[in-house]
């Protein structure tokens, strides 16, 4: 249950993020500055928290000599694995980047729904890595929440003059990144420690967001004015807060399982948007939030009720 917790917590923060990008467009700010320093500010809080565990690793290990017990040192990530973590953190600056594209191009209750169809995108990615049908209580899962993000999402009350195509297409690729994004960080090195992880993916991120659209941001001195607090509160809910904890729960609960409690960022968004954009949000669009919330806690609902009959056969 903790890892679920996790990985969930992780979500919701992610369903903070569309909020706060659409209010740093509305102040002028370009998808390489909002996504940009993202990704900087993310990266670099992570790396202070590797650092801070660093040293509490160290206090601890020289407390342990000088009482003279037996320790064994903590071991240090290889070159290779540096580089597969890296090479796993493309997906999370690529994601940003399609997604927040998205959002210059259509609203962002289209764009998440977009956004949202990693949930049976990561079930298919694992369903073909693993040879292994989802069994009836996924598949359930899965109609549950996209019934419940086609409701939230407003899609069905929306005029169709609304779907521009170029946003489409980068809310679906958007997406699939983000589905690669699970998929790896159940896979990659899952022996190092979360923090190490997530440093080293945020940091082949970093480098994938800078590579396609460099950080002038830095040197025209932008970062220092309002651009840095929209740029810490996007780095500590979208960049910081979710990798950890999702480096943290996910190899231990399956892609599959995360991609369906990573639903939970639609009900957040949805209530972001309400409460602090104004936006209006229908009866259809809160029923909608209902579905995915009980989506997301199915499964486990489902489980107890298959322990309840076991108990009751025994």
């Amino acid at each position: 249950m903790r890892n679920q917790i996790l990985v969930l917590l992780g979500a919701c923060s992610y369903g903070i993020l569309s909020t706060i990008v659409v209010l740093a467009y509305g102040h002028g700010y370009t998808l390489g500055e909002v996504a940009g320093s993202q990704l900087l500010m993310g990266t670099a809080l992570t790396w202070l928290l590797v650092a801070a565990n660093g040293w509490k690793k160290k206090r601890t290990l020289r407390k342990s000599v000088e009482a003279g017990r037996a320790v064994i040192p903590p071991q240090r990530l290889v070159w290779k694995q540096r580089l597969l973590l890296m090479a796993a953190g493309i997906p999370t600056g690529a994601t940003g980047l399609l997604y927040y594209g998205a959002l210059q191009y259509i609203p962002a209750s289209l764009a998440i729904i977009l956004l949202f169809q990693f949930t049976w995108i990561g079930v298919m990615i694992q369903t073909v890595s693993s040879r292994k049908r989802p069994d009836n209580r996924m598949l359930i899962t899965l109609a549950v929440l996209l019934t419940g993000t086609l409701f939230a999402a407003g899609i069905l009350e929306r005029d169709a003059g609304q779907f521009q195509m170029w946003g489409v297409i980068l809310g679906l690729l958007s997406a699939l990144s983000y589905s690669l994004f699970v998929l790896f960080n159940g896979r990659v090195v899952t022996q190092a420690p979360p923090a190490s992880r997530s440093a080293w993916m945020m940091t082949g991120g970093l480098i994938t967001s800078w590579s396609i659209l460099p950080p002038g941001f830095i040197l025209n001195g932008e970062l220092w004015g309002e651009l840095l607090l929209y740029a810490f509160l996007l780095g500590l809910f979208g960049a910081f807060i979710p990798p950890v904890l999702f480096a943290a729960g996910v190899p231990h609960i399956g892609e599959g399982t995360a991609a369906v409690l990573g639903a939970a960022e639609l009900p957040v968004a949805t209530l972001m948007s309400s409460f602090v954009l104004g936006e209006y949000v229908s009866a259809l669009q809160w029923t909608g939030v209902v579905l995915v919330l009980l989506g997301v806690g199915l499964p486990e609902l489902l489980r107890e009720r298959s322990r309840m009959r076991m108990r009751m056969i025994q």
